[in-house]
């Protein structure tokens, strides 16, 4: 089985960079990943993707060299097993609330004795070779989120459930549960994020969140170590409307004449 690559990040000390997908398109699954990314999210939780979008646009992404991750729509072992099955080598699971969910989360990622994932791995196998079996438990990322109040007050327990490997950041579901608006640059936002990298770092679990172009920079210093830059549809509607708005400019007003 080949090496998970954002694993190998991860050993180094180095923090990953990613991008998200919505849009269930293989050839923008094929043009994110041609981009400098240590990882790329299919998201299968909102959005129009579904598991069978999923599966097409997983192969680009591991031809490109980059770790395939999916959100998957809820905590359940259907959702984790085909996702994995199908070639994943991570999985963000929305809406971890507790420590008995951390423990599902993790124990559906991985083959006994370690969790119990049914034996079937169907693409994967094809992908990763015949030793998959042996490997897959310590290569598959278990990435549960966090964004709620009711996962900030049981955070100890959740991160020290073994078999966790990033605590993700879901930044406007925390944000909405803690009483501002998504975006929000309020500082209890924000020292609530030092707060989730502080504890993280306590038990030797990665800090992820969901970022912008943005607030990339701020996260990084903040010390997460696994940041999702940009997301496909965002991306392609501010550009699309940054297009239309410099149609009016003349050829001196223009920034970039040669892109038009």
């Amino acid at each position: 089985m080949r090496p998970n690559p954002l694993r190998d990040k991860w050993a180094d000390g180095k923090p990953a960079l990613g991008s998200w997908i919505s849009i269930p398109s293989q050839l923008v699954a094929e043009a994110v990943a041609a981009n400098d990314l240590d990882y790329v999210v299919i998201d299968c939780q909102h959005g129009l993707i579904g598991f069978d979008d999923a599966v097409r646009l997983l192969p680009p992404l591991s031809l490109a060299g980059v770790t395939p991750i999916v959100r998957v729509p809820e905590l359940s072992t259907a959702n984790i097993s085909r996702v994995l099955d199908a070639g994943a080598m991570g999985v963000i699971i929305p809406m971890i609330n507790t420590v008995e969910q951390a423990k599902a989360a993790v124990s559906y990622t991985r083959f006994p004795p370690d969790g119990e994932r049914s034996v079937g791995a169907v693409r994967a196998l094809i992908v990763e070779g015949a030793d998959y079996y042996q490997h897959a438990n310590a290569q598959v990322a278990c990435i549960p989120m966090i964004e709620t109040m009711e996962a900030i007050d049981n955070l100890d327990g959740i991160l020290s459930v073994p078999g966790v490997d990033v605590a993700y950041v879901g930044p406007s579901d925390l944000s909405v549960a803690m009483g501002y608006q998504p975006g929000t640059t309020a500082q209890p936002f924000l020292d609530m994020l030092d707060h989730i990298v502080e504890t993280c770092n306590r038990h030797g679990v990665l800090p992820g969140i969901q970022s912008t172009p943005g607030t990339a920079a701020d996260r990084l210093a903040r010390g997460f170590r696994m940041v999702t830059v940009v997301v496909d549809l965002p991306c392609f509607r501010a550009a699309l409307t940054r297009a239309i708005s410099d149609a009016t400019l003349t050829d001196e007003e223009r920034p970039h004449p040669a892109l038009y």
